[in-house]
């Protein structure tokens, strides 16, 4: 049975009894006369009666049949397949778009989504044989279509003989998931320029997916594209694969935390668990290797609905350079997301230099305890105690971090360089103390906000003793550096007798820069440590001494270490991004031309072989390659060829796109409203069967069209064959005649 796009407009079709009511009413009013003369037409009339019934009765039809597809042709008929075929010459193209991103991976019973999509596919393949007319057939893989705008489909316009369905079979089979998060609009804009360039092809678009909220939830470009295929005239069919939403865990980051990086000491490394699931997620494990080597695994008691939870665990290299870090969960519904992959470069040591204008260098002694007590517990930690003339006298580059520890003069050039230092990533701490010139550090170093000191100093305090209160005299905030030790219950800050400090000039309001925070306090509120950012790097301030001068601290006080390492991490650098990159985007490989020549070779996880490319030098004088074969998670080592040495290799972590792992599905409902104006067909792939509901893309508009045309000709013919037109001659005799 035809359909109608718009079946409302069928309520008019009773008007073709139009002419029939007028044929009625006419008949109404004819009147019976006597005369003689028409005595005589009347018996004529009876030998011509059948051949006049038949006319005006067909004419009659013919009124009718014109009103008749004038309402057809408004309410636009569609013809199922087989009947639609022989009302038209063109061809018919399938088109089939295939998800392949990975939570088409997601798995039940004995079965997968992309196992049903793949049947799906089958089964219009498997019709598409059987049909009397001229078939076509394109696969396109979302994956395959995001790689580039000029993506070459899987099948392009195949011809559809007896043999295409076992090659249609076989190329399913070499066909697996993929682990890219590709979505629909690349596959669909693709789509949409091949419906275009062939308008004289029934055009039938099955896209085929799970239909993700995180896709359709906001489908605006995706209802452009698919707007323009409906009104190009293609025929849409949006198949689902996925009946129910199941719980699913990601592991969402895999990065190194805080704390000192160099070899043999323990690096803490923080991994993070999403549960995309409407459940909680309990006694979660996650399973750590460090370069292969299986490490304790970290155990996370609950992860809340929708909620994540970092937790954070430690290993150790015993070697400087790359070292390769991977954390998977145990089998749940998707299994891409359950693995992630980190590339760790760890430094065979942090370099410190402690500057102290102490003569003895008290201040430094003690730093230089904390950061380095020897023994067999090794920090990373190797400082360097020297004076303040170093600074101008020697480059600065090769430490990590330098201490100012209550220094009395700086020669402009050591400034320059402090800055040069800083501004670059470096990380400079500053102790006050009793040979601490107010006028230089203001002048020289503060520079009324623009260097180094984050605060103006005004000049040496003596902090009172508090009898009544007896509150501690130092107060922490909850600051990387002080995070250990904040909380009420720390004994070992309660501890800490502060006797003298620089006071901060009166005129200096913290709001009058944001970027500078006082991070510990006196018990009288005076700031104790300020901090500021400079360029890439940091500064930390204390206005009192490390030695223990104006202050017990360091005198046999663990808060001490602890807070002096975990100042070293901070000012160190922060901790490093995320580095890794998304499955599916090229490995970019920057080189110095003069360490290394052009030939490069990547090295995929599985280990397969891959050809030597060359290096192509850049605008900015380096050499740069490009790999795009970055179709699975793991880590990619990349050899390269340096000059006058052995052949050497970086490492890469390509990871999957977490969010992909969110199995929510779109409500059908609640897509058709989004998707308003769009003329589609929705089908769960269960219940997809070719044949029982396509429909010919082409609307049978055009037929009525021709066919109304053809009918108000032949009315007007047939009505001037069956009416009295007098010959003109006799026309002008009786013009004549009555003159």
């Amino acid at each position: 049975m035809p359909t109608f796009v718009h079946s409302a407009l069928l309520w008019a079709l009773p008007v073709v009894g139009l002419p029939v009511l007028i044929h009625l009413i006419n008949l109404m009013r004819h009147r019976r006369v006597r005369w003689a003369a028409m005595e005589f037409l009347l018996a004529s009339q009876r030998k011509n009666r059948t051949w006049v019934f038949l006319k005006q009765l067909l004419l009659l039809l013919l009124r009718m049949a014109v009103l008749a597809a004038a309402v057809l042709m408004v309410a636009r008929p569609r013809m199922p397949e087989r009947l639609g075929g022989l009302l038209r010459t063109g061809r018919t193209h399938h088109l089939v778009l295939l998800d392949d991103s990975f939570s088409m991976s997601d798995r039940w019973a004995h079965t997968s989504a992309w196992d049903e999509a793949k049947g799906v596919v089958r089964r219009i393949g498997a019709a598409a044989v059987e049909e009397a007319w001229p078939q076509r057939f394109t696969l396109l893989r979302f994956s395959r279509a995001a790689v580039s705008d000029s993506a070459r489909p899987d099948l392009l316009a195949e011809r559809v003989d007896r043999q295409f369905l076992e090659r249609l079979d076989g190329d399913l089979d070499r066909m697996e998931v993929s682990q890219s998060a590709a979505g629909p609009l690349a596959a669909l804009e693709t789509i949409v320029q091949l419906v275009a360039d062939a308008a004289d092809e029934q055009s039938m678009v099955y896209l085929v997916s799970d239909f993700r909220s995180r896709d359709w939830d906001e489908p605006g470009q995706l209802k452009e594209a698919l707007s323009r295929l409906s009104d190009l005239g293609a025929r849409l069919h949006l198949i689902r694969c996925v009946h129910t939403a199941r719980d699913n865990l990601a592991i969402a980051r895999l990065v190194p935390g805080r704390g000192i990086r160099a070899a043999d000491v323990p690096l803490r490394m923080e991994v993070t668990v999403r549960n995309f699931g409407r459940r909680p997620a309990r006694r979660v494990t996650v399973l750590v290797e460090a370069d292969g080597s299986p490490q304790p695994a970290v155990e996370i008691e609950q992860i809340e609905p929708g909620g994540s939870v970092t937790q954070s665990f430690s290993v150790r290299f015993a070697t400087a350079g790359q070292h390769h870090v991977a954390a998977r969960l145990e089998i749940d519904p998707v299994a891409a997301d359950n693995f992630r992959y980190a590339v760790v470069e760890v430094p065979a040591e942090q370099r410190v230099l402690l500057v102290d204008g102490d003569p003895g260098a008290a201040g430094a002694r003690y730093l230089q305890a904390a950061l380095d007590p020897g023994g067999p517990v090794s920090t990373g930690v190797r400082p360097r105690i020297v004076g303040p003339r170093y600074l101008s006298l020697h480059p600065l580059q090769a430490f990590d971090t330098i201490y100012l520890l209550d220094v009395p003069h700086l020669e402009p050039a050591a400034v320059e360089a402090l800055e040069s230092f800083v501004a670059s990533g470096g990380g400079l701490a500053i102790f006050l103390g009793p040979r601490s010139d107010p006028q230089l550090f203001n002048e020289q170093l503060y520079r009324r906000g623009r260097g180094l000191m984050p605060v103006p100093v005004a000049g040496p305090r003596d902090l009172l003793v508090d009898r009544l209160r007896k509150a501690p005299d130092l107060e922490v905030t909850d600051h990387p550096i002080f995070h250990v030790l904040a909380g009420r219950r720390n004994s070992f800050v309660a501890m800490v007798n502060v006797e003298r400090y620089f006071a901060v000039a009166e005129q200096w309001r913290p709001e009058a820069d944001p970027a500078v925070r006082v991070i510990a306090r006196l018990r009288n509120g005076a700031p104790l440590a300020v901090e500021k950012p400079f360029g890439q790097g940091r500064v930390v301030a204390f206005v009192t001494t490390a030695a223990p001068e104006w202050n017990n601290w360091a005198r046999g006080n663990p808060s001490f270490v602890v807070a002096m390492l975990e100042m070293q991490a901070y000012l160190a650098g922060p901790p490093p991004a995320d580095t890794s990159q998304l499955v599916g985007t090229p490995l970019q490989v920057t080189l110095d031309p003069a360490r290394y020549a052009p030939p490069v070779r990547l090295l995929p996880p599985d280990g397969t072989q891959t050809g030597t490319i060359q290096a192509q030098p850049d605008p900015d004088g380096l050499l740069k390659a490009s790999f795009a074969g970055t179709d699975t998670s793991g880590i990619y080592r990349v050899e390269l060829s340096p000059k006058g040495a052995s052949p050497s290799s970086r490492s890469y972590a390509v990871n999957v796109d977490p969010s992909e792992g969110d199995l929510a599905m779109a409500d059908p409902q609640t897509l058709a409203a989004r998707l308003r104006g769009v003329r589609y067909e929705w089908i769960d792939a269960a219940e997809f069967r070719y044949g029982r509901q396509d429909y010919a893309a082409r609307h049978l508009g055009h037929v009525l069209l021709y066919a109304l045309v053809v009918l108000l000709v032949g009315e007007q013919l047939l009505a001037r064959s069956a009416s009295y037109h007098p010959a003109a001659r006799a026309a002008s005799l009786a013009h004549g005649g009555a003159r």
